[in-house]
């Protein structure tokens, strides 16, 4: 590996040339900007909406090509034997490119910079010695901020030269983290490659361990699939599901970065607020409201307003009455019943169906009407006040809230699905006087989205990302799978971190409820984030938490930092904390949520301040101060875990608890102490 030290100013220096490159492409790419910059469109817009859009469009480039000061704009570069798409039988020269987070080329179109998402940059993380894809060289950069201070060298094509690992690989992986989450575009691994590039049509499962990379390899499959279908995601839209807001905000610059300004992201929670979320519910209660059954309910509620007719409808129009008997009626409405279409979309067709059947008799009289005298007719005030009385509108949360509070309407349509003491469960013991003085619980939330959905058509998006997918509830993944129906996701989760009553039991039935059972489930189990020894003791619970799992191999070479400690007082603990403050990177104190007050404020009569989680940390303060609640998704260099008898005790069950603390023992990516007074719980001992 060559290194600063190797410098001179020479301009046949290896890294004196990549540094002048560096230099060229970050000036082509102020160019590119200014260039965008400069676009005066006065006289290609025709009016002040379409200069509106283009615009939008400008600035949104703009932004895009912003030049990141301390982001690399390139990490690598290939050396091609020859011409990619050449037939080498013809000896063609091979071609040279370097590989960035974006494209950029200079005044005469010519490539600087290849998008790491092109075709032409794929080998960078798919070559090896055994395949080498006819690359020569692929060289790896390293960085000290924005400059460029070292690069290594593999020659894929040269058989006397043995594999190794990169070192420089390794430094990227291990880097110290402050602030939130970066992207991991330089250290894609072949495995994780693979699900990135694989097409917008399926959809995809991915089952990783902690340190696995998961969530980053589902914010770069997204970042592939917009590079690779971007007219047709850009009209239909994609969407980023993560677990709460702390865990958006960690992971909001990762698309930016890479150029990619226009993906919402939401909790599940946003996606499903029709009312405002003032209650809670049980565990037991909230089971059965997640459970899929509940969706039979409702549409069994909301189909059951539909009253058949009795009464003939009578249309005047002038000295003419046209008479639609009561059975003709009977038969539109058992049609509408039969195809099973959304209530809503069933009572606008009414009226037109009772319209065709008087324009029938119309025909038969002589007369000849068209689309006009039908539309009229359907608009006439008997035809109105039948479909009012037939096909009545229904409000999603009133009927929801009627299921709740009416234990008689419960019953009658969860006959054979929820037994009795299921539907005590869910029935509120006060009735709420309405809709707004109502109590929702997040649960109640979900179900009033169902019904929503049965009234009315849910917008489909063109992708969906789901992360931490294993806490979802079936009637959650009903709600997300709406937002997909005729578009494909990448769902993204780890049974053994399952944290809620509700969690999922297996990858095959989560994705029956989301609407994608013939989804690709891909399993991540090289750890890369998480040191050897950590995720070594961390694993001795899996047997316990989710038995069959294979658990995660870490590929570090760096067996990292780990510590079991006796705290006799909270003073020790903020000791421990001070100890890792003295290291460089983040560091976490994670503790049971009851915790948080007492270490707060031991924090800060020891004068160290400390953030919530999801803020950003500063070189100032790099200490995060985090419920085991909120711990999920996040990462930190070192980790102090406080009492994980108390965070196992937290939870309404002991294998929820024990979750809880799997997720809490790998959050760290270089060292982690584990402080206890209570002793440990008894399944973190060692096998035997």
């Amino acid at each position: 590996m060559s290194t600063p030290s190797d410098a001179r100013t020479d301009p046949q220096d290896p890294l004196t040339r990549e540094r002048n490159h560096l230099g060229d492409s970050r000036a082509a790419l102020r160019a590119m900007r200014e260039d965008v910059e400069n676009l005066d469109i006065k006289d290609v817009t025709a009016n002040w909406v379409n200069a509106a859009v283009l615009q939008h469009q400008i600035d949104e480039r703009i932004k895009a090509l912003a030049d990141l000061s301390h982001t690399p704009l390139f990490f690598g570069r290939l050396d091609y034997l020859h011409a990619p798409g050449a037939d080498k039988a013809e000896g063609a020269e091979g071609e040279r490119f370097y590989i960035g987070r974006r494209h950029v080329h200079d005044a005469d179109g010519d490539p600087m910079v290849i998008d790491w998402r092109a075709p032409v940059s794929q080998p960078f993380y798919r070559a090896s010695k055994k395949n080498p894809l006819d690359v020569g060289l692929r060289r790896r950069f390293g960085y000290t901020g924005g400059d460029l201070t070292a690069y290594e060298d593999e020659h894929l094509s040269d058989p006397s030269e043995a594999a190794a690992t990169s070192k420089l690989l390794q430094q990227e992986i291990e880097r110290p983290r402050v602030g939130p989450m970066r992207d991991i575009v330089a250290t894609i691994q072949p495995e994780q490659d693979e699900i990135v590039r694989s097409g917008l049509a399926g959809s995809v499962c991915v089952q990783g361990g902690p340190g696995t990379g998961k969530t980053a390899v589902g914010l770069h499959r997204v970042a592939y699939l917009l590079y690779a279908h971007r007219e047709r995601l850009a009209r239909t839209g994609t969407l980023v599901i993560g677990p709460n807001s702390s865990f958006l905000h960690y992971i909001e610059q990762v698309l930016p970065a890479l150029g990619e300004l226009e993906v919402r992201q939401a909790t599940v929670d946003d996606l499903v607020a029709h009312v405002e979320v003032r209650g809670t519910d049980g565990a037991a209660a909230a089971v059965v409201k997640g459970d899929a059954r509940m969706a039979e309910v409702l549409r069994r509620a909301v189909r059951s307003h539909v009253n058949l007719p009795t009464e003939p409808v009578m249309v005047v129009r002038g000295s003419r009455r046209w008479r639609v008997p009561a059975y003709e009626l009977e038969s539109i409405v058992r049609e509408l019943l039969d195809r099973d279409i959304r209530y809503g979309a069933a009572r606008d067709a009414l009226p037109q169906r009772i319209a065709h059947a008087v324009l029938v008799q119309m025909e038969r009289a002589g007369e000849a009407p068209d689309d006009r005298v039908q539309d009229a007719v359907a608009r006439n005030p008997a035809v109105k006040a039948a479909v009012k009385a037939i096909w009545p509108p229904v409000e999603p949360a009133r009927l929801v809230l009627r299921l709740l509070c009416d234990a008689d309407f419960l019953a009658v349509h969860a006959a054979g699905l929820l037994d009795e003491e299921e539907q005590k469960e869910i029935l509120w013991q006060k009735p709420a006087r309405s809709v707004k003085a109502a109590r929702w619980a997040p649960a109640d939330a979900v179900l009033i989205d169902e019904a929503t959905d049965l009234v009315q058509r849910t917008h489909s998006l063109g992708h969906v990302v789901l992360d931490e997918a294993q806490d979802l509830s079936p009637m959650q993944y009903r709600a997300v799978g709406r937002r997909c129906t005729t578009g494909s996701a990448t769902v993204l989760g780890d049974l053994a971190q399952g944290t809620t009553p509700w969690a999922t039991r297996s990858w095959a039935e989560a994705l029956g409820h989301l609407g994608k059972a013939d989804a690709v489930v891909e399993e991540l189990t090289a750890g890369f984030r998480v040191p050897t020894d950590v995720i070594t003791y961390a694993s001795r619970l899996l047997p316990h938490i989710a038995p069959g799992l294979t658990p995660v191999a870490s590929v570090r070479e760096n067996p990292g930092f780990f510590e079991v400690r006796t705290a006799s007082a909270d003073s020790e603990v903020v000791a421990a904390c001070e100890e890792l403050l003295r290291h460089e990177g983040s560091v976490g104190l994670i503790a049971a949520d009851a915790r948080i007050p007492v270490l707060a404020e031991a924090l800060a009569a020891a004068g160290i301040s400390s953030l919530g989680p999801g803020e950003e940390t500063t070189p100032d303060t790099r200490l995060t101060l985090v419920p085991a609640s909120l711990a999920k998704g996040l990462e930190y260099d070192y980790v102090v875990l406080d009492e994980p008898r108390a965070v196992v005790d937290g939870e309404p069950d002991e294998r929820t608890g024990l979750r809880r603390l799997y997720v809490s023992l790998t959050r760290a990516v270089s060292g982690l102490i584990v402080t206890h007074t209570a002793p440990l719980p008894t399944q973190l001992a060692p096998a035997t």
